[in-house]
């Protein structure tokens, strides 16, 4: 059996969404930060942020105001859990979310690998009421 490609470490190099007219946003700004990782037992995370965040006044970590948790929550996405290849796809079994209502789902990712470079595409999912697709461009660390 020829060994898994995606076992490691990537670092984001690019995340865009697309709408069906061809408009292009950077949902955590250009210059996003990220990780995903894939291991040898089957399991997944991922971390995606924008940079330059801005800190809570408060140093509690589970303080901050309502309008400083609400611009984190627009700034970071992630999940975890155990994943399967099937063919040109990867499904992710997400078990832990940052978004809950992905706990529990399966999210697909069409992928293709370009030297040390992984890109996952989404199917049209609902983002900002409007369907769009997810393009993302990883790198191995």
């Amino acid at each position: 059996m020829a060994q898994n490609p995606f076992i490691g470490t990537w670092r984001l190099v690019s995340c865009e969404l697309r709408s069906a007219d061809g408009q292009i946003s950077y949902p955590f700004g250009q210059d996003a930060v990220g990780y995903i990782m894939y291991n040898e037992d089957g399991y997944m995370s991922v971390a995606i942020m924008g940079t330059n965040r801005p800190t809570f006044a408060s140093g509690d970590i589970r303080g901050g105001s309502t309008e400083e948790k609400v611009a984190t929550a627009d700034t970071y996405l992630s999940y975890c859990g155990r994943y399967e290849l099937q063919r040109d796809k990867v499904i992710h079994h997400i078990e832990v979310s940052f978004f809950p209502n992905w706990v529990d789902v399966d999210q697909e990712r069409i992928y293709e690998f370009d030297r040390d470079r992984l890109s996952l595409s989404t199917p049209p999912f609902l983002v900002s009421d409007m369907q769009q697709t997810a393009h993302l461009i990883w790198e191995r660390v």
